[in-house]
């Protein structure tokens, strides 16, 4: 790997997954990423009840890393110009004893939607944490390049390129 390809910061994250019963004769529950917790919580073993209320429980569902990398400062900045800077949480189907696992975690918003290409993934957008947001600020501060935006010019069209030439194929 490339040392341009290695992230420059990685920050901790939790990730909390909800399961509401569903109301639906295919499914019994409905499974999705709501939160992160802007640190990994030390004594916490993944898919700890959180809360359960109503139909609904809350788990933490595991630690990942939002990681940084500088080549993408712009759509982090962009995020965070959108008014409701995100998260994007990705759950993938798991063999194990939960349905699901955490897959990734990331502040990249092109990221997050190339997620959604493999359809089994559960891909959510939840609100950004104020120290995360502060952190990515400040990563986007010392990293973020601008680059000009250059347009490339066209050829001019060879009208003579798909012109018949009489003695092309062995044709006179």
């Amino acid at each position: 790997m490339s040392p341009a390809a290695l992230p420059t910061l990685s920050i901790a994250v939790g990730v909390v997954v909800e399961r509401r019963k569903a109301d639906s004769p295919w499914v019994d529950f409905i499974w999705r990423g709501i939160a992160v917790l802007p640190d990994k919580p030390v004594m916490t073993q993944p898919w700890t009840v959180l809360r359960e209320q109503d139909g609904t429980t809350l788990f933490y569902a595991g630690s990942a890393t939002v990681d940084l990398y500088p080549s993408e400062t712009a759509r982090y900045r962009d995020n965070l110009a959108s008014g409701s800077p995100s998260i994007w949480t990705v759950l993938s189907p798991s063999d194990g004893a939960w349905p699901y696992a955490v897959t990734a975690v990331t502040a990249d918003p092109a990221e997050g939607e190339g997620f959604t290409e493999a359809a089994d993934n559960l891909v959510e957008a939840v609100p950004m944490p104020e120290a995360l947001r502060e952190a990515i600020e400040s990563f986007v501060a010392e990293h973020h390049v601008e680059r000009e935006f250059v347009k490339r010019k066209r050829r001019r069209a060879d009208p003579e390129a798909l012109a018949r030439r009489e003695h092309e194929g062995g044709q006179e």
